[in-house]
């Protein structure tokens, strides 16, 4: 088991990325590319002093329901995304989108979908089944859940066409991380009074040293137009459908290369830690997140690869990182959780289905997994 260092600064936690990303030549974003990205990058006013600027992102609708009532859903607004999400069998349930006269479509399956959720859910997450499916602005749909399936819940989200509101970013809309450019919370439009809830924050930030990596992908369709809101669509989903207070993975990252900031970690200016560098805790392996730090692919990759901008995006990123936690990307080590003692062996970079019963991060990914952890120790390693 590799020595575990203690959590270090965010100067060389933004260093080590940078020369990573460096190393592997990941292109930075271009301004204008990450303006014209969607409509969260579109400007509504001019650029505001001390390097400010406002721009305008659709607000989330969404409607969300349980039991009986989440199986046949119909909404005053286009549907980008539905959520879904219940406890017992994983296959055999089907949804039915309707198309824009009302008509129903065909039945199709749902996937198996990722199993997530906060520490304190219980271990077994096995019949906990969950799904983002594509809508497409349909105007409704029906569920049929496998026979024995309990605690029902789906959510009609639409992350596009909602009205304005404007929020402040920096006048570029993408931000450095070492040499990547990457987009924070506000400028993939996140609505950060979705983490209240009751009027108090829902979930928290906790710190703890990083012991593990862990790679997903997001099960939503490739060659996504518009990442961004399929970014606010998750987001939704996670931290409201689902109940968790926020997103679920620490990064994102699409098929442009793009990373995308995932939870929320307070001001300090570094993503995904605190100002000492120990990693957030967030909700992407249920019972096992605290000290486990979650990257997420998105789009679906059960038979492709990423694409090469995305892999080297993720590459660059498990590189910085493992290298200045003091961590070996190839190593097997035995995780614990430091909120409640749950053990697990796992290899340092792993894969969602490691730690619980799920396809994720896609049969392809998945069996990458052993040549990523080689590229991360070999760009770590001519780094140092």
């Amino acid at each position: 088991m590799s020595e575990i260092k203690p959590a270090v600064n965010r100067r060389t936690v933004m260093g080590a990325i940078g020369a990573a990303a460096a190393a592997v030549a990941v292109a930075p974003v271009s301004s204008a590319a990450a303006r014209g990205l969607d409509a969260a990058g579109r400007e509504a006013g001019a650029q505001q002093a001390a390097g400010r600027r406002a721009v305008s992102v659709p607000a989330t609708r969404a409607e969300s329901l349980a039991g009986a009532d989440a199986t046949v859903v119909r909404t005053d607004f286009p549907i980008r995304y539905v959520g879904v999400s219940w406890s017992g069998p994983k296959r055999g349930a089907e949804i039915r989108l309707h198309q824009e006269g009302g008509e129903p479509g065909d039945w199709q399956a749902l996937p198996a979908g990722c199993a997530g959720g906060p520490d304190h859910a219980p271990v077994d997450a096995a019949r906990n089944a969950t799904a983002l499916v594509a809508a497409a602005g349909a105007p409704g749909y029906d569920l049929r859940l496998p026979h024995g399936a309990t605690d029902v819940r789906s959510a009609a989200i639409d992350t596009v066409h909602g009205p304005s509101r404007e929020v402040s970013l920096p006048a570029t809309a993408s931000v450095m991380l070492g040499c990547i450019d990457y987009l924070p919370r506000a400028a993939w439009g996140a609505d950060e009074s979705k983490r209240i809830k009751n009027g108090v924050e829902n979930a928290p930030p906790k710190y703890y040293p990083i012991q593990t990596l862990t790679v997903h992908h997001t099960d939503t369709p490739n060659a996504d137009p518009d990442p961004a809101a399929t970014v606010r669509a998750i987001y939704e989903y996670h931290a409201i459908t689902m109940d968790w207070g926020d997103i679920g993975y620490h990064f994102l990252i699409d098929e442009a290369g793009r990373v995308y900031e995932g939870r929320w970690s307070d001001t300090d200016g570094i993503p995904a830690h605190d100002a000492t560098g120990k990693v957030v805790t967030a909700f992407h392996t249920a019972g096992f997140n605290s000290g486990n730090l979650g990257i997420a692919l998105l789009g679906t990759l059960v038979d492709q690869q990423p694409t090469e901008k995305a892999r080297k995006s993720l590459t660059a990123l498990l590189a910085g990182l493992t290298r200045w936690h003091g961590l070996d990307p190839q190593a097997h080590v035995t995780f614990v959780n430091p909120v409640n003692g749950v053990t697990k062996a796992v290899e340092m970079i792993s894969g969602h289905r490691d730690w619980l019963a799920t396809d994720c991060p896609g049969g392809t990914m998945y069996a990458s997994l052993p040549a990523l952890r080689g590229d991360v120790a070999a760009l770590g390693a001519g780094e140092r």
